[in-house]
């Protein structure tokens, strides 16, 4: 299958997703309207993933690519096209489906607790996590559930996780896809997010736990692909791939 990661920087790319989509013998085209490269039509994939970013999806005067990239999710949703949002991606998605993007009560800045909610268990992605589980986050704003969309997880601070009603389609506040380089990118530059510094954010506390939590982190991200990626062939009407031999 042929697998679209959108990103909007260069230090926030697919991670995990990416690794395990290749491992099962897939193709990753990594394609940016905020860095001037958007991708072919939607429907010459089988998969849309659309990752994070330090911008916001009402912050069109600084990123005028927002409503290019906001059209192209809303043609793969209407040619059925699989879509997983992650962060800004799932902000995005659910503004395309008409859902209130806000600031969050808070921002959540590093690891948070999450619930599963009673759907989670009958969901392809989410049936495989736990009822509970630390996830890594790095946000300030948040996305109210679309209409006709069923919530999968959340905490005390937002929604962390939905699908968009009977489509293929799903966002999740939190960041499973990071690798621990991507994370360690992050926290380099911490002191460029104004929240992250009037929360205290501590570099050195933050490194040692990502050293801890990575691990386990990326084995829930690589679940929540591999369920992606079953969901995509069999809408293609494909054999999941054979995974690569290590």
């Amino acid at each position: 299958m042929r697998i679209l990661s959108i990103i909007h920087g260069t230090n926030a790319r697919a991670g995990v997703f990416g690794e395990e989509a290749l491992a099962e013998g897939h193709e990753l085209d990594e394609k940016s309207f905020a860095l001037g490269d958007p991708p072919d039509d939607a429907e010459r994939y089988d998969g849309v993933l659309v990752f994070g970013g330090s911008m916001n999806v009402h912050e069109l005067d600084g990123h005028p690519w927002i409503p290019d990239e906001a059209r192209y999710v809303e043609r793969a949703l209407e040619r059925g096209v699989p879509v997983f949002g992650v962060c800004l991606g799932s902000q995005l998605l659910g503004a395309v489906a008409g859902a209130e993007v806000s600031r969050a009560p808070r921002p959540e800045i590093g690891w948070f607790d999450v619930q599963t909610t009673s759907d989670a268990p009958f969901d392809p992605l989410l049936r495989d996590l736990p009822e509970r589980f630390t996830a890594y986050q790095w946000h300030s704003y948040q996305c109210e559930l679309p209409v006709g969309a069923t919530a999968l997880a959340e905490n005390p601070v937002c929604l962390q996780a939905y699908r968009l009603g009977d489509a293929p389609a799903w966002g999740t506040q939190f960041h499973a896809e990071v690798t621990r380089e991507i994370c360690e990118s992050w926290i380099a530059k911490y002191d460029t997010d104004p929240d992250a510094v009037a929360q205290g954010f501590d570099p050195e506390v933050e490194r040692t736990r990502v050293a801890d939590e990575i691990g386990r982190w990326n084995e829930l991200g690589r679940r929540l692909m591999r369920g992606f990626l079953s969901v995509a062939a069999e809408r293609a009407g494909a054999e999941p791939a054979a995974r690569a031999s290590a």
